[in-house]
């Protein structure tokens, strides 16, 4: 990682106190950090970052993940702005939905939710011909790349602003029931339990779209693995497919391996 935007002189911010400081300036700006560019931007130890890390972390000022950290995660019951969330660790989530892009074949019909990683993955669709998409996302339909698409269908309900979706059925008035080939979901949280978001009518609407696909495609950085949100989506059985930019670790990957999950690792 490179901090081309910051002062030639932060290097030398090395008093514990002014160290911190900058060093949680970075994880807001970057939304991620590593042990080892932090210790070399420093100039001081491996140890001395990571008793920095756990530090902060104990205070709730950020989340501590293998090798590095993040920027902090809301509580359980907490909406980040959507303005905020695509912003945040933007580079991993660009490799995902790179990689996700490659599991779509011509023809699918999509099931889409809203969030900032399903964005990345639209864009990356360019490649595809003949796609229906069905989706919540108010970002989406400009996203994705015309020649892609045969038709993009909104669902309808609850406008949310703040986050740029809408919350409501999964179907559409006069119609019968959806039937699709993929559900591409981001979720709020990725555990043992299963997938997780932060609000009820949400998670009401994600279970639908999993329910109405013949599999589920789900799209989760590495700061969402082992995280539990305030409401249960589904089980991790209910999952074909996972696509993350780092190894689940612990009891996580245990789960996902007994429940048949397929794990696909975005590229550097």
């Amino acid at each position: 990682m490179r901090f081309p935007q910051d002062p030639p002189d932060a290097k030398d911010a090395t008093l514990p106190a002014s160290r911190r400081n900058e060093l949680l300036r970075l994880v807001k700006a970057h939304g991620q950090v590593t042990v080892q560019d932090l210790s070399a931007r420093f100039d001081v130890s491996g140890d001395t970052i990571r008793r920095d890390l756990d530090l902060l972390a104990e205070r709730g000022l950020l989340s501590r993940t293998h090798g590095g950290a993040v920027a902090a995660q809301p509580k359980v019951g907490d909406d980040t702005p959507f303005a905020q969330r695509l912003n945040a660790r933007k580079e991993a989530k660009a490799r995902i939905g790179a990689r996700a892009a490659r599991l779509i074949a011509d023809d699918e019909t999509l099931l889409i939710n809203g969030g900032s990683t399903v964005l990345a993955l639209a864009a990356a669709l360019g490649g595809r011909r003949g796609l229906t998409v069905v989706t919540n996302n108010l970002s989406l339909p400009a996203v994705l790349p015309p020649q892609a698409v045969d038709a993009v269908y909104m669902l309808g309900g609850e406008v949310r602003q703040s986050l740029q979706v809408t919350l409501g059925p999964v179907g559409f008035a006069g119609a019968g029931s959806i039937s699709a080939d993929t559900a591409v979901l981001g979720v709020g949280g990725l555990s043992a339990a299963g997938l997780s978001t932060t609000r009820l009518n949400e998670a009401t609407m994600l279970a639908a779209m999993v329910a109405a696909a013949r599999r589920t495609i789900v799209l989760a950085d590495s700061a969402k693995l082992g995280k539990d949100s305030f409401v249960r989506i589904a089980p991790l059985d209910r999952v074909r497919i996972l696509v993350t930019d780092a190894e689940p670790e612990g009891e996580l990957a245990q789960a996902l391996a007994d429940a048949g999950v397929e794990v696909v690792l975005a590229e550097d």
